[in-house]
């Protein structure tokens, strides 16, 4: 009986997590960004989990208002000098913190280790700040993106019949990530991706810290041990669990 009404419980809850749907502060980044580049890896299977994550059923960019509206300044910013963002998550639905929690606790799962901790034991994940219980992303107020040059050619893409290099390897061994060389790929989890790395070269420094300065003009805070990641303080408070879905 107790495992009956235990499975209704779960099976009410996950309805309800279903029949979220997006709140009216929260609009698609692309409506009011010119020109932002989608490239949403947990839609897919490039990514350090291997396949498309609980919740992202579409690749769309959500953010709460205030955080797209600041977003798009800091693309008008770059568009004088031929440069715009690319993205690589936005909202994240608490369900897919809670998979990325799971996963993290499957030690027996390294598939994804030699591309995205090649030298890090995935039981000190959490430890070391790569995986979280809970994440700004899920407010509606934090962004993963990186920069583009617009006059470079953007076009290669991930071939997942390909043997690249891991995240940390020269820019190209490992998998195009079409967009500047930033010093690792997106996602990896190692202290060469760490913003303030001594690891990488001049050339890699300078475009973090243009990085990280753009966002800051526009009040966005880096997270030190992700270069990518930038949350906006104020812009988001509850944690929301609404899939991402294709827009109506």
């Amino acid at each position: 009986m107790q495992a009956a009404i235990a499975l209704l419980l779960l099976l009410l809850t996950s309805c309800s997590a279903h029949a979220q749907s997006m709140p009216a502060e929260f609009i698609d980044a692309a409506t009011v960004v010119d020109g932002l580049v989608i490239d949403m890896r947990y839609f897919g299977a490039d990514n350090f989990v291997g396949k498309r994550i609980d919740g992202y059923e579409a690749p769309r960019c959500l953010l709460t208002r205030p955080a797209a509206t600041a977003l798009a300044a800091a693309q008008r910013d770059l568009a004088r000098r031929g440069l715009g963002l690319k993205v690589y998550d936005c909202y994240r639905p608490a369900r897919a913190v809670a998979q990325f929690a799971r996963w993290a606790r499957d030690v027996a799962d390294v598939a994804r280790k030699p591309d995205y901790y090649p030298d890090v034991d995935k039981r000190d994940l959490f430890r070391l700040g790569y995986i979280a219980e809970r994440s700004g992303h899920s407010t509606g107020s934090a962004v993963d993106l990186t920069l583009v040059d617009l006059k470079a050619d953007n076009s290669a893409s991930f071939d997942p019949a390909k043997p690249y290099a891991d995240c940390t390897a020269n820019v190209n061994l490992r998998a195009p990530e079409g967009s500047v060389d930033m010093g690792t790929g997106y996602d990896c989890s190692d202290v060469k991706a760490h913003t303030g790395a001594k690891q990488i070269s001049s050339n890699q420094r300078r475009w973090r810290d243009k990085l990280v300065l753009l966002m800051a003009r526009r009040g966005f805070v880096n997270y030190s041990k992700e270069w990518w990641h930038f949350s906006l303080p104020g812009a988001g408070g509850q944690a929301y669990d609404f899939p991402i879905q294709k827009s109506q």
